[in-house]
């Protein structure tokens, strides 16, 4: 977020406001993240409308608000992971996730590993780390934009193959312009 300057270089107390407001919903979030929060009532926590608070939040924090939602969710589900006494089942729903699914490829993505890969692993290495300090050692990272694949390219890796081209790809490659789909309708006469 790109806080203005007034002509003596100060910040205007609105700018300020506004980066406490958003501050007060990103607090909401990382204190009630098992609660079921939506961007609507995380915008109304910081009193702007539900898109100017999605646009703001993202210029600040680098991240949507549902995406630092989830990441809270998934750095929680790690810590319930590592004690080994629950299901994953059991942790998606203790984080407020409402979709197993979901929530297994959410997880997968950030950390690298199922959720039921992670829970059986070993951790003891991080019993001997104050639980603060294993949340930050074991905090999610985001992928930078230069390592992530296409999805389908993703999805054809996992699977041992390649992905295949489509017809628009086919033709870009070959140096054509793609063809245009034709329509069946009544033909006029010439």
């Amino acid at each position: 977020m790109r806080v203005a300057a007034g002509h003596n270089g100060r910040v205007r107390a609105a700018d300020l406001d506004e980066l406490r407001r958003l501050r007060r919903a990103r607090d909401r979030m990382d204190r009630e993240y098992a609660q079921p929060l939506d961007v609507p009532s995380l915008a109304r926590t910081a009193l702007m409308s539900t898109a100017h608070f999605s646009r703001r939040f993202r210029e600040a924090y680098a991240e949507t608000p549902y995406s630092y939602l989830m990441t809270r969710r998934i750095e929680r589900a790690k810590a319930l992971l590592r004690r080994g006494d629950l299901s994953v089942t059991d942790v998606c729903f203790a984080v407020g996730a409402t979709s197993l699914g979901s929530f297994s490829a959410r997880f997968t993505a950030l950390v690298g590993e199922t959720p039921s890969a992670y829970r059986a692993r070993d951790h003891h290495d991080l019993r001997a780390v104050a639980s603060c300090q294993a949340m930050v050692a074991t905090r999610p990272r985001r992928p930078a934009a230069s390592d992530r694949e296409e999805p389908a390219a993703g999805r054809a890796a996992q699977r041992g193959t390649t992905a295949a081209p489509s017809s628009s790809q086919r033709a870009l490659t070959a140096g054509a312009r793609p063809a245009r789909r034709q329509v069946a309708g009544p033909q006029r006469g010439g």
